[in-house]
């Protein structure tokens, strides 16, 4: 029989440290993304329902273009409130290094 001995182990390495993200950059991210992608599902959904006929005041095409582009004006709100909070957290930790001598 072999026995378990702790010198196979190797060393331990440097210890992880895991920090979070600042506030707002996923609210950033998320809100770009949905931004950009918003008004191309809007014109493909727009596209799968037809030209239309001619008769309607507005064709399904641009119908689904407007929906995304509205969608993706929503977006770009979402982004700039998440670009907001991460600008105002850097000042925030700006205003604290200078105050704190350490």
């Amino acid at each position: 029989m072999t026995s378990h001995d702790d010198s196979d182990l190797p060393a331990p390495g440097r210890p992880v440290v895991l920090e979070p993200l600042a506030p707002g950059l996923w609210t950033l991210i998320l809100g770009l993304c949905v931004a950009v992608l918003a008004p191309l599902f809007g014109f493909l959904v727009g596209t799968t329902f037809g030209a239309g006929t001619g008769a309607e005041m507005m064709s399904p095409l641009h119908l689904g273009l407007f929906v995304g582009v509205v969608i993706g004006g929503l977006g770009v709100a979402v982004a700039i409130s998440g670009g907001w909070r991460l600008l105002r957290r850097s000042h925030e930790d700006q205003a604290t290094s200078e105050s704190d001598p350490d």
